[in-house]
């Protein structure tokens, strides 16, 4: 597990970082969130040891991070660097002995990813011939190529097309099953929702919001649900007098889709009791915010807010 405790960060007068502290759950796919500008890549720099924090610290299962910490991390910046010259099958075998691994061994996972992502023909490609998104391959795979158990990655899907974006997406779920801690700077709310069991929303170097995906959708969730039915909707309105409000009627042919929402301390089912005698129902489902709307609701209020249970000081 990955701890960040109290971390500040401060570039003279400018406050980057002001004592952010999370948890990045082992195993598992991590949203770190907020507007640009928010502290995303400070607090990523930090965590990589390119930088330090003016206070607080960093901890990998209980211990402060080290340089044998940082070997088997892997992480792939927003900033896309490669050597535009050398061969893509040279570039690669470069980066993968940076980092520790033996000249053949490289060479034999290299040659496994390039097949399975059918890349066999750009081995003695110069990396200027790539497009932007067929680089972004080529790095992704350099990133991953040492096994890392934490792997960082700062807007990953930033020009791929949706077919290849599909492709790094699955190989981002395949190796959170593998058991990989996978840290995920992104502004694709599709993606967080797709993708990350946990998130961190950070704003004006605060952290604003964190936890457990789903459970912080059900808790911005404002009892509302969307009712298909047959029958006259003067009549669902009158039903709801007391237990809620319509708040609006499409007709569409033989059904028609209504959104309620119920008073605070109604329950469901005591509201159906109630609109059975005057409609024929259809179906009922809870609308449950989009992380989209959660990520507008909470920036553009920033107050923060208490932090998910189970965090300490």
């Amino acid at each position: 597990m990955l701890r960040i405790e109290k971390v500040s960060k401060r570039f003279g007068a400018f406050t980057a970082l002001d004592g952010i502290t999370m948890e990045v759950p082992a195993g598992q796919v991590f949203g770190l969130l907020g507007p640009n500008g928010a502290g995303k890549t400070t607090l990523i720099r930090i965590i990589t040891r390119i930088t330090g924090p003016d206070e607080g610290r960093v901890l990998l299962d209980g211990h402060e991070m080290g340089p044998d910490d940082v070997a088997r991390m892997g992480y792939l910046p927003e900033e896309r660097g490669l050597y535009k010259k050398m061969k893509v099958g040279e570039q690669a075998l470069y980066l993968a002995q940076l980092k520790g691994m033996r000249k053949a061994e490289a060479q034999k996972r290299l040659k496994a990813w390039f097949e399975r992502w059918e890349m066999s023909t750009w081995w003695n490609k110069k990396v200027e011939e790539l497009s932007k998104g067929m680089a972004q391959k080529v790095q992704f795979i350099t990133t991953v190529l040492h096994e890392p158990r934490l792997l960082i990655l700062d807007e990953p899907f930033s020009g791929f097309d949706p077919i290849n974006a599909e492709l790094i997406r699955s190989e981002i779920l395949r190796l959170r099953d593998a058991g990989v801690t996978v840290m995920l700077s992104t502004h694709s709310m599709p993606s967080v929702e797709e993708l990350c069991d946990h998130i961190g929303l950070i704003d004006k170097a605060k952290l604003m919001l964190h936890g457990n995906v789903r459970e912080i959708r059900r808790r911005y969730a404002d009892n509302t649900y969307r009712i298909e039915f047959k029958g006259n909707k003067v009549a669902l309105a009158n039903a709801l007098a007391f237990t809620g409000e319509l708040l609006d009627v499409q007709e569409n042919g033989e059904y028609n889709h209504a959104r309620v929402r119920l008073a605070k301390d109604a329950k469901l089912n005591d509201v159906l009791r109630q609109l059975l005698p005057s409609i024929e129902l259809h179906g009922v489902q809870e609308e449950v915010p989009r992380m989209h709307d959660i990520f507008i609701k909470v920036v553009s209020e920033h107050e923060p807010e208490e932090v998910a249970a189970g965090m300490t000081e």
